[in-house]
């Protein structure tokens, strides 16, 4: 208690307790303290649990497509069914987690590439963090996602994001003369994804999609300076 305030009067303009509600309070305070810890660690573990399945989800996804069994998933992602199921009841769930975070992620890259003070160079680095995304491997998730903005709110806001983030930077590098006026968004996302989901059934030895993405942007600029892609041998069987 302050050195001349007596229990219960208010000293700058608030109440000064006693000394035994101070020491109540402290008790209370101590006391609750583990438990406090203890919830704070279980969120903690909960959201690591869920970052891990996530990753892994959006792994095997990309490789066995959206019927991939929980159990690989699990598997992939170090944990128990039990646990997956806690957090994912169904599969509808995860895929939208799934496709919700790539597009999150994506549009991040979106908006990172608008404060970039060349536009080309923001746009091709934009288009070459979707590849990594494995945009692609991501479409026929998002068809199975159901209508948009009225089932998902938060991806269909995403989603907006992303498409504003990227019209942005594109618009700028047209108005800078690097970038064609009659290239659309969704003529450079329709590339993106087809490179980042090679055509199943067909093997291809020696593929790099950010090579073939540096040519396709390549061909997307007005001016006649282009970035070199290192030569490689691609046989298709």
């Amino acid at each position: 208690m302050p050195r001349g305030c007596p229990s219960g009067t208010v000293e700058g303009g608030s109440v000064v307790t006693t000394f035994a509600e101070q020491v109540a309070v402290q008790a209370a305070e101590q006391a609750a303290g583990p438990a406090a810890r203890r919830g704070q660690r279980t969120r903690a573990d909960a959201l690591r649990n869920r970052e891990r399945i996530v990753g892994a989800a959006r792994e095997v996804l990309v490789e066995f497509g959206p019927e991939v069994p929980f159990d690989e998933i699990a598997r992939r992602a170090g944990i128990g069914n039990a646990t997956l199921y806690r957090h994912f009841p169904d599969r509808r769930a995860l895929l939208h987690e799934v496709v919700l975070s790539v597009v999150t992620r994506s549009a991040d890259h979106a908006e990172a590439a608008v404060g970039d003070p060349d536009p080309y160079a923001g746009l091709r680095r934009f288009a070459h963090a979707a590849v990594d995304e494995n945009v692609g491997a991501m479409c026929s998730l998002l068809l199975a996602e159901g209508d948009g903005e009225q089932d998902f709110p938060a991806l269909a806001a995403q989603y907006r994001r992303l498409v504003a983030a990227v019209e942005t930077v594109m618009d700028r590098a047209r108005r800078t003369g690097q970038l064609r006026d009659d290239v659309t968004f969704d003529d450079l996302m329709v590339a993106v994804a087809q490179l980042s989901r090679p055509l199943p059934g067909i093997t291809c030895m020696g593929f790099d999609a950010h090579r073939h993405l540096r040519l396709f942007l390549d061909g997307l600029r007005t001016a006649a300076a282009t970035t070199p892609a290192p030569r490689a041998a691609t046989t298709t069987s």
